[in-house]
């Protein structure tokens, strides 16, 4: 799933896909902004995205849809 993170102050949204659930992923942004704690998320690339929970902007996270791969018919 797609996720974009707005941080307050960067005028560039963070980019990233995941593979976890949508309400895994939105309860953990939630609680960290709520508990001031920082946001640790690992991308499909294995990469860590940690932002502190009170810089957050927004959160927009994407369907959970697989996209079609190939050729479609004519």
């Amino acid at each position: 799933m797609d996720i974009e993170l707005g941080i307050q102050n960067v005028t560039r949204p963070v980019n990233f896909t995941m593979n976890d659930t949508a309400e895994n992923v939105s309860a953990l942004i939630a609680d960290a902004v709520q508990n001031s704690k920082t946001i640790d998320l690992t991308d499909t690339k294995g990469r860590h995205i940690i932002v502190p929970g009170k810089a957050l902007g927004y959160a927009l996270i994407g369907s959970e849809t697989k996209h079609a791969v190939g050729f479609g018919a004519l």
